[in-house]
């Protein structure tokens, strides 16, 4: 991974973290919004609201145009699509990693029973087994 796109996934990731930022990309979503009709369902001012367009538009996930005098807002998938397929590398490498570890405590748990059996069947341990 180069730095570039670590950097547009490290932007990805801290503007998807916030709540307020994944509601304006989830209103997004449905279609291109004026920047006031994307903050008019938060208790915040239009400021705070602009401060958290600007992080998205940082992280390339929100679109900005203008007509006349408005800003109109859409969503840009192409970051999220890449944080997916970053966290599905992932996943298959976590998932590797716990088969792996599954495995080695399996052959742990089947050694960890034939040194019983073992012992079970030797001469001295049935004595001490019968003896108690």
């Amino acid at each position: 991974m180069t730095a570039a796109t670590r950097s547009g996934l490290n932007q990805t990731l801290l503007a998807l973290a916030d709540p307020t930022r994944r509601a304006i990309l989830q209103r997004l979503s449905r279609g291109e919004a004026r920047v006031t009709e994307v903050a008019l369902p938060f208790a915040m001012s239009l400021n705070a609201v602009s401060k958290h367009i600007r992080v998205l538009e940082g992280a390339r996930l929100v679109r900005r145009r203008r007509a006349g005098r408005e800003h109109l807002l859409s969503i840009n998938p192409e970051p999220l699509d890449g944080a997916a397929t970053w966290i599905e590398r992932q996943r298959a490498r976590w998932t590797a990693r716990l088969d792996n570890l599954e495995a080695l405590l399996l052959a742990e748990d089947r050694a960890s029973a034939k040194k019983r059996r073992k012992r079970k069947d030797h001469p001295d341990e049935r004595r001490a087994e019968e003896t108690r």
